[in-house]
């Protein structure tokens, strides 16, 4: 009994012993140890991200002062100065058909708009009462050579009477003044044959030159008013020649000065004009300026000028419209660059350039006309200068940027 009563009081001690060891005073001092170790940790964490970036982006910097850019010297092409015009296209022939005989219009061989040559036939006029005159003609014109015949013989006879003094010198006279009038009326016989032949000729409407016929204006049935003089005669159609064609336009007084000087000039004149139609970018025609007008006009202070143009494939026609340049001077070497090289700045023209230290230099230049997708200039640059022609917009003036090297025609394309 002693014995058990040991144990129960040592129970409870063992048992505080062992919740001592559970929440004993040595664990709480290894969590706080963790806690603070687990906070250093994370602050130093949070000081490496913020230092961390800043050094990531040190060479991004470095690369946004730098952009790269494309340049490339200016295109270098022999080419004459020239003055733009605005010039309208005519006919080098216009013919107004019209009869030349009067009657019913029988027939019509064409197509309204059809080109045509020169012979063909256009209209049909009835041609019974020109025959019909034909042959009274051919008639009268028998009975005169008839007349004539016998006053040949009468006056053969008579010349041999007078010669024995059997026939007066007044009846011989007469003879002979016979004989004149038959010679006569056998030629207003032969040339009423002639007007009836025309007449009859003139039945049938042929094309008088080749090119485009218009619209038929009468038609068929209809009663055609003909005579030589034309104002009341009927008009039937017109005709006009396409090949070549001619380009009428005006020059003003300072332009014309201009060309003159480069046609007595000591260089060999370039008569060439360059010509654009209305759809047309680029200048892919050629005419010769071969007429000027012999006086300016007082009121306008112009003159007019004419360029003739091949037309081989009918495709202008007479009243188009076109744009042409005609030289001014003699041939030199042109400096030029694509339309995306310029900027502008107010009223000035701008080309962005790559000094040889890798720095942007703008350069105001006077620029000229635009030539297949490029401009002329006139002044500003030199033919070593190295133009940005891609990434201007990442060009600066002043600014350092990484140049390589590109072609024109690249830029060109982009434009």
């Amino acid at each position: 009994m002693a014995m058990s009563a040991n144990v129960d009081e040592k129970q409870p001690e063992g048992a505080a012993r062992r919740r001592a060891q559970r929440i004993g005073s040595a664990p709480p001092r290894r969590m706080s140890r963790l806690v603070v170790f687990l906070l250093l940790l994370a602050a130093g964490g949070a000081l490496a991200l913020y230092l961390g970036p800043p050094r990531a982006q040190a060479p991004a910097a470095t690369d946004a002062t730098a952009p790269t850019v494309t340049v490339s010297t200016p295109q270098r092409r022999r080419l004459a100065p020239w003055t733009d015009f605005l010039g309208q296209f005519s006919a080098v022939d216009r013919v107004e058909i019209r009869a030349q005989v009067g009657g019913y219009l029988t027939e019509i061989h064409f197509s309204d708009g059809q080109l045509v040559e020169k012979g063909d036939l256009l209209f049909v006029i009835d041609a019974r009462p020109y025959d019909i005159q034909l042959q009274q003609a051919n008639a009268q014109r028998r009975i005169a050579l008839a007349q004539l015949e016998l006053a040949k013989k009468e006056l053969e006879r008579s010349s041999a009477l007078s010669e024995r003094n059997y026939v007066s010198r007044e009846t011989h006279d007469q003879r002979v003044q016979q004989k004149q009038a038959a010679e006569a009326a056998l030629q207003q016989a032969e040339a009423a044959v002639h007007s009836g032949e025309l007449n009859l000729e003139w039945t049938r409407i042929r094309s008088p030159i080749s090119g485009r016929v218009s619209t038929r204006r009468v038609s068929p049935g209809n009663l055609v008013v003909g005579g030589q003089s034309g104002g009341a005669t009927t008009l039937l159609t017109t005709v006009v020649s396409l090949d070549p064609i001619y380009l009428d336009f005006d020059m003003s007084e300072s332009d014309y000065v201009a060309y003159q000087r480069h046609l007595h000039s000591d260089s060999r004149p370039d008569r060439l004009a360059r010509i654009a139609l209305s759809d047309e970018e680029e200048w892919t025609r050629r005419g010769r300026l071969d007429f000027l007008d012999n006086e300016l006009d007082r009121a306008s202070g112009v003159i007019h000028a004419r360029v003739s143009v091949p037309n081989a494939d009918s495709f202008i026609a007479p009243g188009q419209f076109a744009r042409l340049r005609v030289p001014i001077a003699a041939e030199t070497d042109t400096l030029l660059v694509p339309e995306v090289a310029l900027s502008a700045d107010q009223s000035h023209t701008l080309l962005m350039t790559v000094s040889a230290e890798g720095t942007v230099v703008p350069k105001d230049v006077e620029v000229g006309a635009s030539i297949e997708g490029m401009r002329v200039v006139k002044r500003g640059i030199g033919p070593a200068d190295r133009v940005i022609i891609n990434g201007l917009i990442f060009a600066r003036p002043g600014a350092k940027v990484t140049a390589q090297s590109g072609r024109m025609a690249e830029a060109v394309g982009r434009n």
